[in-house]
């Protein structure tokens, strides 16, 4: 069942006009992490660098690969640390290429926001070719109205800038609209654009996503407690 704090999700939302539902993609939409998790060992074990769960969703989940790059391979060239991050992605498309399933309740909402005209996007810091891939392995491209990469602005994940970009381009307001996160930087970006956030957790605790700026987590889009949620928010 959904996790909340004492914060009464949505309660105001239904007066607000401009609503929106902004979604991370990798473990929000679909659990891809422990993919990730595989990528990165192979491309940096070998340069010093392993990782197991806890220190994955500390110091790599989320965050963008500029930002990854200056802390781990701080003695190698910008073109040379993107050509190392660019063969980790590509591990990772290869390891993720038809498998990738939706958790559990996605397309039900989606649906529901697709028959309410509530407008959707996409916001993340994984490379456009990985978001790419990842939804139209889904089937969900079309659903989105945009999809904001954070490595395409001056500032990724956790900075508000991409999710303040997320609700310029759908034309909603912060208070209004809801984002899904399962990072602690994720949250941390969409609770500083002023957006509620419900962090969903494939890889992280209640206690860490509400920790970060989620005002409430769940475990997968198909919690009845989080569509109830939803459905007075949103007014679907």
């Amino acid at each position: 069942m959904i996790e909340a704090l004492d914060k009464n999700l949505g309660k105001d939302l239904s007066k607000d006009l401009g609503k929106a539902l902004l979604f991370d993609i990798d473990g929000t939409l679909a659990n891809t992490d422990p993919l990730h998790l595989k990528a990165f060992n192979q491309v940096l074990g070998p340069r010093g660098h392993v990782f197991d769960h806890a220190r994955f969703s500390r110091e790599l989940q989320g965050f963008s690969n500029v930002s990854i790059g200056e802390r781990f391979l701080p003695d190698e060239a910008l073109d040379k640390r993107a050509e190392i991050l660019g063969e980790k992605e590509q591990v990772f498309r290869t390891l993720v290429a038809g498998q990738i399933e939706p958790l559990p309740g996605l397309m039900a909402l989606l649906d529901l926001a697709d028959g309410a005209g509530i407008p959707m996007a996409a916001v993340t810091n994984a490379p456009r070719l990985n978001a790419e891939l990842l939804l139209s392995g889904l089937g969900i491209t079309h659903r989105f109205k945009a999809i904001v990469i954070g490595d395409e602005l001056p500032h990724g994940k956790p900075h508000p800038l991409p999710y303040q970009e997320g609700l310029r381009f759908v034309g909603a307001s912060a208070a209004a609209s809801v984002a899904f996160e399962d990072s602690r930087s994720g949250v941390q970006s969409a609770a500083a654009a002023g957006i509620p956030t419900i962090g969903i957790r494939t890889s992280l605790s209640h206690a860490d996503l509400v920790g970060s700026g989620a005002v409430a987590s769940a475990s997968a889009f198909d919690d009845p407690d989080l569509l109830a949620r939803l459905a007075a928010a949103m007014a679907w």
